[in-house]
């Protein structure tokens, strides 16, 4: 991510999901923010009047960029304020309305807020997960809540253990984050909060339900998802979240590999044979 003091909306953008991703907080004003139809993917709102409150959330070792309506005094202000302090804090240069001017994802705060009315959120699904519960906890934290917390628990307790703590039922049957018809629970995902426009995300969704689904024909890269996926749940055994971790690894790189290098080509052998 750029060092300077203000960080453009493309570029916080090209941060999200990369080994340099920042922490994003949203101070607009509280009117702002209930009235607003949107979310930055993976921001997370604070109110500044209770900021010292989140500061033993934030790691120092990561950047943090702040934004508010149009990046003036809010974000401006807790970015000094942090910097003073040793952070280092950025803000988003032209705020909410430059990132929206230029047309980037959006999150649907509706849909989030009626699925995860409370953040940090906590969602729950099967034990060894493999493809599309390793996709969609990917999603969530990386765009919809970074702080979510993910239980695995055997197939036929989800359920219960959902209506017992409030968590959020995922990829099993009879729920609404699951399976439509030929789509796994990452298309419903990113249908849901409308993160399927972007042309990106979109490709990485054929892919996971290319291995997801036996339909490695949607992508070429569907079958070799599925191999390094079932190659991980192997080398875990029971770990359930050590896997998350390693598989965030591939679906960051993968989407990576979607927005920055799917022009690149390595082709030296047949230049050696030629």
């Amino acid at each position: 991510m750029s060092p300077s003091y203000a960080v453009s909306p493309q570029d916080l953008w090209n941060a999200i999901a990369t080994y340099d991703a920042p922490q994003i907080i949203d101070v607009r004003r509280r009117d702002l923010y209930e009235a607003s139809p949107h979310l930055l993917p993976g921001a997370t709102w604070c109110d500044l009047a209770n900021f010292a409150h989140r500061l033993p959330d934030l790691d120092r070792e990561r950047p943090i960029v702040f934004f508010c309506k149009a990046g003036h005094d809010l974000s401006q202000r807790a970015a000094a304020e942090l910097r003073a302090d040793g952070y280092d804090a950025h803000i988003l240069a032209g705020g909410y309305d430059a990132w929206t001017a230029a047309g980037l994802p959006l999150v649907d705060k509706a849909a989030l807020d009626r699925i995860a009315p409370t953040r940090p959120s906590v969602w729950v699904t099967r034990r060894r997960p493999k493809i599309d519960r390793v996709a969609c906890p990917w999603l969530i934290r990386r765009f919809l809540d970074p702080q979510a917390r993910i239980l695995f628990v055997d197939p036929d307790e989800v359920l219960a253990v959902a209506r017992e703590s409030g968590a959020i039922p995922f990829d099993v049957p009879d729920v609404e984050l699951s399976h439509v018809g030929e789509r796994c629970s990452f298309d419903t995902m990113l249908a849901l909060f409308r993160l399927e426009s972007d042309a990106h995300l979109h490709r990485l969704a054929l892919i996971v339900r290319g291995a997801d689904t036996a339909r490695a024909d949607l992508a070429p890269e569907a079958a070799g998802l599925h191999a390094v996926s079932l190659g991980l749940s192997a080398l875990a055994g029971d770990d359930d979240h050590g896997l998350l971790a390693r598989g965030f690894v591939i679906y960051d790189a993968l989407f990576a590999w979607l927005r920055f290098a799917a022009g690149e080509r390595h082709n030296w052998p047949a230049k050696a044979a030629a």
